[in-house]
């Protein structure tokens, strides 16, 4: 109980400029989360990006090897050694 009529009270400006102060930091924090969700948008579509130029690329091979296998001549059956 001393500890409180020690203690001075705030005035106006004083409140006043502590909740300026707590504003200030939770909107600097808002700032830096709404940086960082951008920051992962733009990773997730740079991956998602990527990711589709493989799926193209491996396909395009794929269907390449298919046509390739289809005009290649049959291979000819390999013949049993005699021992």
């Amino acid at each position: 109980m001393s500890d409180q009529k020690n203690q001075p009270v705030a005035t106006g400006l004083q409140r006043e400029a502590a909740r300026r102060k707590a504003q200030d930091h939770f909107t600097a924090a808002d700032r830096r989360e709404t940086e960082v969700r951008q920051e992962i948008a733009r990773q997730q579509a740079a991956t998602a990006a990527q990711m589709a130029k493989l799926r193209a690329l491996r396909l395009a091979k794929e269907e390449a090897d298919r046509i390739a296998a289809a005009n290649a001549p049959p291979a000819k059956p390999r013949k049993k050694k005699s021992i």
